[in-house]
């Protein structure tokens, strides 16, 4: 029979050829973990830079749109002011200017006109804003000077905006304001009362109307 140290030896070579195929495995394995954790962190990294850069692209986008906004607000009231007065818009009463105060030429021809007051204040604001005087008859040309009486109820000092319109709306481009305090801020002590005129005149025009 064959010698015993030839099958030794067999086993034994064959041992360690499986040893170098198996420590082989893993070295490959491991690297390939080490690749994949390596292309993991990277992709996180990207990720989040990528995260970052939309945060502070919204973040400026939002501050953008806030200023805007606020830019917006603080603009609205005088531009409303402006495009109102120069149009009439929703029976919004015009200012007289200097070259429209030839308008002060009473029509000798023209009916009495009657024109009424009324006053209304938010819910929020505890002031009471009423006119002096029902009603003021005027004729077209002639200049008119009306009250309204405004008082501050509560016990601390407000600052409040009036706002003037004309029924029915096709009269306001005929209502002219020559002094008057709407759209303008009137600040009351707490518990004083003021008397805000309004001097106006309407336009001769009125009467081309139908």
């Amino acid at each position: 029979r064959p010698p015993l140290t030839t099958h030794c030896a067999t086993l034994s070579t064959r041992r360690h050829a499986c040893n170098s195929i198996t420590n082989h495995a893993r070295r490959r394995r491991l690297e390939q973990m080490r690749a994949f954790s390596s292309a993991r962190e990277r992709a996180r990294a990207a990720a989040a830079e990528e995260l970052k850069q939309k945060n502070q692209r919204m973040l400026l986008y939002g501050s953008a749109l806030a200023i805007s906004t606020l830019a917006l607000c603080y603009a609205s009231v005088p531009l409303y002011k402006v495009f109102c007065q120069a149009t009439g818009f929703g029976g919004t009463t015009k200012r007289a200017e200097k070259d429209t105060l030839d308008l002060l030429k009473p029509a000798e021809t023209s009916r009495v006109i009657r024109v009424t007051f009324d006053g209304s204040v938010s819910d929020s604001l505890p002031w009471s804003f009423v006119p002096a005087q029902r009603d003021v008859r005027v004729v077209p040309g002639e200049s008119a000077l009306a009250f309204y009486v405004t008082t501050n109820h509560s016990d601390k000092a407000i600052t409040g905006v009036a706002t003037y319109n004309v029924m029915p709306p096709q009269a306001g481009p005929y209502f002219v304001k020559i002094q008057c305090f709407c759209f303008d801020e009137q600040r009351l002590q707490a518990g004083e009362e003021v008397d805000m005129p309004v001097l106006f005149v309407i336009d001769p025009k009125f009467l081309e109307d139908p």
